[in-house]
């Protein structure tokens, strides 16, 4: 299970390895907190959609059920509003991240107790980037993970079930990064793509090396792709963050890279499976 803030956030942060392990056979399903509903048009081609203009929900809905698709996997919505992201950081009444956290996770608990996850994705306490929704994700999959095991806990969601292990999504990281721009510097030393490469590495020069697991998702990069372009209003078909030559990034680090949090299985560092320890565990 990928606990995720927006429509759109799953095909950016980890589609390659959804579609990796559906192609092993695993299930997965993916949480959708919000709707989207307050987010900006970000491809400049929707400048007077129709949908884009007047049921900017709606056409979420719909790019969503695309890349449901182009990824197999299972898709719920968890029903909260989105809260937009202010600059003054407030958040509109009864938007997910205003709503107390006791009640906004109940629901997700009892998609835990339904579906039964062995594995649990979302995101670090600065939820990825300091969106509103982003930070309350990471608290409402937190208060799942532990509260699903205890019967005494939401005790109207269902049947308990203990989650074996908690990840933390870390794929934009500073090993990537840099093992793509050495693999471009030296295949297309003149490509335009250095230099937002180049910016990147400044950017995150000082970041740490915290990701524990990194998954051989790299034949299912294409799949990605075709789930990003899902979402066209947000996601520029031309655009240099999302979209680079997947042979390069095949070559240079066919990974997706993840942070155990927590588990409750044993398993030894690094590891290149999610459900390592699990599987050994039956």
């Amino acid at each position: 299970m990928a606990v995720h803030a927006h429509p759109d956030d799953e095909s950016s942060k980890g589609a390659a390895t959804y579609a990796y392990y559906r192609s092993l056979g695993a299930e997965v399903l993916i949480v959708s907190c919000t709707g989207g509903e307050r987010g900006s048009i970000l491809n400049p081609a929707f400048a007077g959609h129709a949908m884009a203009e007047r049921d900017i929900s709606g056409l979420r809905r719909l790019e969503m059920q695309g890349a449901q698709q182009a990824l197999g996997v299972q898709h719920r919505w968890l029903g909260f509003e989105d809260s937009g992201m202010n600059e003054d950081k407030s958040v509109p009444p009864n938007s997910f991240a205003d709503i107390p956290l006791e009640h906004s996770a109940e629901p997700l608990v009892t998609l835990v107790r339904e579906f039964r996850p062995q594995v649990l994705i979302t995101y670090d306490e600065n939820g990825g980037y300091p969106h509103p929704d982003h930070i309350r994700c990471h608290e409402v999959s937190l208060e799942a993970f532990r509260a699903a095991a205890d019967p005494d806990r939401y005790p109207d969601s269902g049947a308990p079930w203990q989650i074996g292990k908690l990840y933390y999504d870390r794929i934009f990281n500073l090993e990537r990064i840099d093992a793509m721009y050495l693999a471009l510097s030296v295949a297309e030393p003149d490509s335009p793509l250095l230099e937002p490469l180049e910016a990147a590495r400044e950017r995150m020069e000082d970041y740490p090396k915290l990701a524990t697991t990194h998954v051989p998702a790299g034949d299912f990069l294409d799949v990605r792709d075709a789930a990003l372009r899902s979402h066209a209003s947000q996601v520029s078909p031309d655009s240099s963050f999302f979209f680079w030559p997947n042979d390069l990034v095949r070559e240079a680090w066919p990974y997706e890279d993840f942070q155990l949090v927590e588990s409750k299985v044993d398993t030894e560092m690094p590891e290149s499976d999610l459900f390592a320890g699990i599987q050994d565990d039956k």
